[in-house]
């Protein structure tokens, strides 16, 4: 579970003790349950990674709901909606460097809406490394108002390494280099820092 989680547990968790003590059981089960539903939301599970130096692995648990091959103005792009039913940490995609970690206000329109890749609030991480540039966009949803990022910029990370969490319900967009080859489609499911959603051959002299 992430850290992050307990203040949210506790909360519900300690007036359920103190309502079952006093003989109260109904709200107490009802705090617990909810407490329960709070450190589930917020499991952190391992992962297995997989072996590949040209492979890029998803940055988040969900449903792929875009895939957009590059064009003449648009980098080739991967969108993935997280219900409240997904593992909410993300994952960097690639091994490398992080250029730069960039945070922007918006609004919380639906995570599964096209709309909210360009309206809602977000926070985008740059990285660099053997496979190239590509940018990884933690987007809020209508639930969700709580991104959160471990990195900044100048922190090297590993492929799958955890690099932040969303709470309650959001979307995480991956932009990839245009000769990204794609091994993903629209409705699939995929894990974080497991799932392979692109290949890339590496590129010299990137760190």
């Amino acid at each position: 579970m992430i850290s992050a989680a307990w203040p949210y547990v506790l909360t519900l968790a300690v007036p359920a003790t103190l309502l079952f003590a006093f003989h109260h059981p109904l709200p107490g089960a009802i705090l617990l349950i909810a407490a329960i539903c709070i450190a589930l939301f917020f499991r952190d599970p391992d992962r297995r990674i997989p072996v590949g130096d040209e492979l890029v692995v998803s940055p988040a648990d969900g449903r792929v709901v875009e895939v957009r091959t590059a064009n003449g103005t648009e980098d080739a792009r991967v969108a993935i909606f997280l219900s409240l039913f997904n593992v909410h940490v993300n994952r960097s995609p690639i091994q490398g460097k992080i250029v730069s970690v960039n945070y922007s206000p918006g609004s919380f329109r639906p995570a599964y809406d096209p709309l909210a890749s360009s309206t809602n609030e977000r926070n985008t991480l740059a990285l660099e490394g053997p496979l190239g540039k590509m940018d990884v966009s933690q987007i809020a949803g209508i639930i969700a108002r709580r991104i959160r990022c471990f990195k900044k910029a100048g922190d090297t990370v590993e492929r799958g390494e955890r690099i932040g969490y969303i709470a309650f319900g959001s979307r995480t967009e991956l932009t990839l280099p245009a000769k990204a080859e794609i091994v993903v489609s629209v409705g699939d499911t995929v894990r974080g820092g497991e799932s392979v959603i692109a290949k890339l051959p590496g590129e010299r002299g990137n760190a």
